[in-house]
């Protein structure tokens, strides 16, 4: 089965909007554990508009669940994961004034950078996913920066899947087939929700963690928390 981490940054989104702390996020974060998910994803920003900082030290002290922790690796974002020692970190090439994240790492450009960043958070026994779009040069770029895992980026997917959703799929299907051959683990997300992530799966078998936030939530508007949560881990099994 493919792992749940839901992605909480708009409960914070919401938490800030009135400057006080309800819904509180680290008891909503504890019942979306209860209600089923395996993982909670956080992408505190430096502008701290959503998640903050000190919402990754108490997530981590708190859940029992694996937290992973997204972003691009200036230094507050390294010595903060160095700092909370999360099961896993997404390195996210976003700029900080980014609405969402849009695109994934070069990962060949890149190479030094990020094999730097790798290893440091390595050293800290810390699982490192680097963040690409659907592209076999990308992927092979993690391999040899030393990463563990690649998060496809599938916001292209999501996009073209009403219409074509073979076409939508084929190069994500070449990525898992690479992957599975050089022995890197994938994780998905961006965009995916209850009406894409079947076939997504169903295509993409070696998919070890999706991460779902913002169709998430927004469904939970209409059905709730818990039954939406439930829901997708239906389409996951």
């Amino acid at each position: 089965m493919t792992i749940l981490s839901v992605n909480i940054n708009k409960i914070a989104t919401l938490r800030n909007a009135r400057g006080e702390n309800y819904p509180n996020l680290l008891n909503t974060a504890l019942d979306i554990v209860k209600f089923g998910a395996q993982g909670i994803t956080i992408h505190p920003r430096p502008d701290e508009r959503h998640i903050r900082y000190k919402d990754a030290v108490d997530l981590k002290k708190n859940i029992s669940c694996e937290l992973n922790i997204e972003g691009n690796p200036i230094k507050k974002f390294v010595d903060l994961v160095n700092e909370v020692k999360p099961a896993q970190v997404t390195l996210v090439p976003d700029s900080e004034d980014a609405i969402t994240s849009n695109s994934g790492w070069d990962t060949v450009t890149n190479y030094s950078f990020l094999r730097d960043i790798v290893d440091d958070l390595k050293s800290n026994s810390i699982r490192v996913s680097i963040f690409i779009n659907p592209d076999i040069k990308m992927l092979e770029g993690a391999k040899k920066i030393n990463a563990d895992r690649i998060e496809l980026f599938t916001g292209p997917y999501a996009k073209e899947f009403p219409n074509d959703r073979y076409r939508a799929i084929e190069q994500y299907v070449k990525c898992s087939e690479v992957a599975n051959d050089i022995d890197i683990e994938i994780n998905a997300g961006h965009d995916l929700n209850q009406n894409n992530l079947k076939f997504f799966c169903q295509s993409v078998k070696n998919t070890k963690e999706v991460s779902i936030g913002h169709a998430l939530i927004t469904e939970s508007l209409y059905n709730g928390l818990e039954s939406t949560i439930k829901s997708y881990l239906q389409i996951l099994k």
